[in-house]
């Protein structure tokens, strides 16, 4: 786990490429049935994660999902995105284009950063 909030949690996703998830604490299946709060905060969340990838990574793209038919609990998935990835211009769960895609930047100062951010607005 990467942050943790009354409300929602960060995890880091296992992938080749930055990958992290927002959780809502409490198990709701819809985002309809989050609470004002929770959605402000989600929605915050989502800028600070995807302006913190694009800063850090200098990816292709950003892309960011929420789908929860495989886990049917409230998260959503946010994705730095390069045009040489294994799966670009494909969805991570689409077919893989190619192999050899290697992460060259490492991935615990983002976190760090990301981290301190987020404990600053957050706590």
């Amino acid at each position: 786990m990467i942050y943790s909030h009354s409300l929602v949690y960060i995890d880091l996703h296992e992938s080749e490429i930055p990958w992290l998830k927002i959780f809502t604490q409490s198990p709701k299946k819809e985002f309809s049935e989050c609470s004002r709060e929770e959605k402000e905060i989600i929605w915050e969340m989502l800028d600070i994660i995807e302006t913190e990838m694009l800063e850090y990574f200098k990816p292709d793209k950003i892309n960011i999902a929420s789908f929860g038919n495989m886990l049917p609990h409230v998260h959503w998935h946010v994705m730095a995105r390069f045009k040489n990835d294994s799966y670009f211009p494909e969805p991570m769960w689409g077919s893989k284009q190619r192999e050899g895609f290697e992460l060259t930047t490492p991935m615990e100062p983002f976190i760090e950063k990301l981290k301190e951010r987020l404990h600053a607005r957050f706590d």
